[in-house]
């Protein structure tokens, strides 16, 4: 654990040695103490503040980045705006969770369960998967010729976690902006939504921005879960969104299952689920609810998944059509909403 504040050291020890399956074999205030301990203590999973004396997060894990390390990096951040671009940055220099530092309404021993949890996915993170290439706009995939104003009822619905970040990051540039309108829930904390969709939006043909509450679900607009608030697509004049603070499902908030089950109910044979990499089993019953309703289904395969669990809940449930490389997966989403009536 690397941290300067003595006291987010120790209670985040405290926290995790709660935990029977982990243990803390070390500390260090900045990342010049930390690469000293780091060949003595051979961690599995390395937990990292961003600003702090001597040399900051980022360039640390640039550092580890170059020098190919495989240590697994989850980043305990303040994620205020600026903050939350740097924790991007941090991501896409091979972090593999980002999570929230506590401001002054909540404490560090809240985070224990959610940390705990990512600690651990990022120790069963793949290790050997290749960066992925640097996606190009293809607005010249072929998608089906759009339905009369108003008449296409298609929805996309995509669910994903640990790894997810960078996932959307290479699917949602390579689809055209002519596609049905796209709602997706990453396992992401507060704050950290808001800077990943405009990173993501100044990549894509398409609109990707955070919801708001009632937005309308628009063809070639993305909405992505603000971090914090479960979100549904409901249907009045047009699919909307509703972002509510019910409890946390599968310990998610937002969750997958609460996105694809409204969706089925509101869009049923007109769905598209789409299962991405990540821990635990959120979206697999979600994703057969939308089976259920006659809608179609696509789970992200083992071979490119950062952690092959929530696809792997999904294939095992059966109601998965079909199991997609990453890199295949813009193609896949517009093959299978061409199957689908609008």
């Amino acid at each position: 654990m690397i941290d300067d504040s003595a006291l987010v050291r120790k209670t985040i020890t405290d926290t995790l040695q709660m935990d029977p399956d982990i243990e803390v074999v070390g500390v260090a205030n900045d990342p010049l103490i930390a690469m000293d301990k780091i060949p003595k203590l051979h961690p599995d999973v390395l937990t990292l503040d961003m600003e702090m004396p001597r040399m900051d997060g980022l360039t640390f894990l640039r550092q580890l980045k170059q020098e190919n390390s495989p240590l697994p990096v989850v980043v305990i951040s303040s994620l205020t705006q600026q903050g939350s671009k740097l924790a991007l940055d941090a991501m896409e220099a091979g972090a593999k969770e980002v999570l929230a530092k506590p401001d002054g309404s909540s404490s560090i021993g809240a985070l224990a369960g959610k940390l705990a949890f990512h600690i651990k996915a990022a120790a069963r993170a793949r290790r050997d998967l290749a960066p992925l290439p640097t996606t190009k706009l293809q607005p010249s995939l072929p998608s089906r010729p759009r339905a009369p104003a108003g008449m296409d009822r298609r929805l996309v619905v995509i669910g994903s976690s640990t790894g997810g970040v960078e996932a959307l990051r290479y699917i949602l540039p390579a689809l055209p902006a002519d596609l049905p309108p796209i709602a997706i829930v990453q396992h992401i904390p507060a704050y950290f939504s808001k800077a990943v969709a405009e990173r993501i939006n100044g990549l894509s043909a398409m609109e990707v921005r955070e919801a708001a509450d009632n937005d309308p679900l628009l063809p070639g607009v993305c909405l992505i879960a603000p971090g914090d608030y479960h979100m549904m697509i409901v249907k009045q004049d047009q699919y909307r969104v509703r972002l509510v603070q019910t409890p946390p499902v599968h310990h998610c908030r937002p969750a997958v299952d609460v996105l694809f089950r409204s969706a089925a109910a509101v869009a049923g044979a007109h769905t598209l689920g789409v299962v991405l990499t990540g821990m635990g089993r959120d979206g697999a019953r979600g994703l057969g609810s939308i089976k259920e309703a006659g809608g179609c289904s696509l789970a992200q395969n083992e071979a490119s998944s950062v952690i092959y669990g929530m696809p792997r809940a999904a294939v095992e449930l059966g109601v998965v059509d079909r199991s997609v490389h990453l890199q295949a997966m813009p193609q896949a989403i517009v093959e299978t909403l061409n199957t689908i009536k609008p």
